[in-house]
């Protein structure tokens, strides 16, 4: 049998036989496709799927959301075609302290979290990881497009998916070396469209060929990120203002705003040049939302903490590209990290970066590695001409 790209080594014996393999399945297409090519390629491969919520019934409406009951049952009709063991792990508890508390705080501090990569670093691939590791398991396997290269000298790699329209590495720069060392990504190396991957399924008699993904964050079904955070959070009216601190309008809950949001201003008062207006900044100290023109969104330099490496830090300053959203593109920086806090600045300013948001930076299609962003420096206006709004 042949191995897929990036896989851990299948030549490494365990007991004479080759790797175990813990197969996280959602209940979706990729996992499920993941799941059956690492057991094709002759892998020992058990099927689990994570029960991430209190009350499974409640996290998916249509495309939006998951784990569900009808999603672990998915999960399990998929093992039972492919022929592997299958579990659930409850895992609530902890998805819900890790992920979905730290998600209600950040917005309640006035950051702009991105629980999926939240999840992936505390859940996945680590309260997952763990569990397997601690069971015997060599490896986790994920439906993730990103793969993993294994150098000459052992260590191992993150890079960036083959078909770069599919690639999730943004949300994979958490791992570090002993969560790389043990993560399977068997989409990886896939040119192929999605519509090819349902195929595939369909072929291996996969029941969730058809099955559209989930979309948005899984634990808000409904897709009403403002209606879930008021719950969670109360009502609290406080102003909104120009940057001369002028009142224009009054909202409900400064946590219901991100940097860069145009709509739902609701201002009473228009812009003196007619054009939109944009959240410049956002204080929970105050419960007050600034706004101005766009391009006081423009962003010279950054400061992000909390820096995660997926491999050895980098030593002294450094040239690389950045990533600053999940579905975003490129943009040089030069960057250093000073102490425990990466200092990057852009070779163009960038638009509309939140405090709370990763930062992901690339050596080519290597991941260097990532960090939360704490504070943003605003471009001079006679930067903003030359602003890259895509970043």
């Amino acid at each position: 049998m042949t191995d897929f790209p990036g896989a851990p080594d299948p030549s490494a014996p365990r007991d004479g036989r080759r790797l175990r393999v813990l197969a996280a399945m959602s209940g979706g297409v990729d996992s499920a496709v993941a799941a059956a090519r690492a057991a094709e390629a002759g892998h020992e491969v058990t099927g689990v799927h994570l029960a991430l919520s209190a009350n499974p019934q409640s996290f998916r409406t249509g495309a939006r959301g998951c784990c569900t009951v009808e999603d672990s049952r998915d999960a399990r009709r998929a093992a039972d075609v492919i022929g592997i063991p299958f579990y659930v792990w409850d895992l609530a508890e902890r998805f819900r302290e890790d992920v979905v508390e730290d998600f209600v705080a950040e917005y309640a501090a006035g950051r702009t979290p991105n629980p999926c990569l939240r999840c992936n670093e505390k859940i996945k691939f680590a309260a997952l990881l763990d569990k397997a590791l601690a069971l015997g398991f060599d490896a986790v396997c994920t439906g993730h497009y990103a793969t993993v290269v294994t150098r000459d000298d052992g260590s191992r790699e993150l890079h960036r998916a083959s078909d770069l329209a599919k690639d999730q590495s943004y949300v994979l720069g958490v791992l570090d070396d002993r969560q790389l060392a043990h993560a399977m990504f068997p989409l990886g190396d896939t040119l192929t469209t999605k519509d090819e991957i349902r195929a595939e399924a369909e072929r291996r008699g996969l029941a969730v060929a058809k099955k559209p993904d989930s979309h948005d964050i899984c634990f808000i079904a409904d897709g009403d990120t403002q209606g879930f955070l008021a719950k969670r959070l109360g009502t609290a009216e406080g102003d909104i203002v120009d940057e001369d601190g002028a009142k224009l309008g009054t909202h409900e809950g400064a946590y219901g705003f991100t940097i860069g949001q145009r709509k739902g201003l609701r201002l009473g008062v228009p812009a003196a040049d007619g054009k939109p207006r944009y959240v410049l900044d956002i204080s929970p100290v105050n419960n007050t939302v600034t706004v101005g023109p766009a391009g006081a969104l423009d962003i010279a330099a950054l400061s992000a903490i909390k820096p995660r490496w997926c491999g050895t830090p980098p030593t002294g300053p450094g040239t690389y590209t950045a990533q600053l959203r999940a579905h975003g593109s490129e943009t040089p920086v030069a960057a250093e990290l000073v102490g425990d806090v990466l200092e990057v600045r852009f070779d163009a300013p960038v638009r509309g970066v939140a405090p709370g948001q990763a930062i992901v930076l690339y050596d080519g299609t290597r991941v260097v590695g990532s960090a939360t962003i704490a504070h943003t420096e605003r471009a001079t206006p006679a930067a903003t001409a030359t602003a890259d709004p895509a970043a």
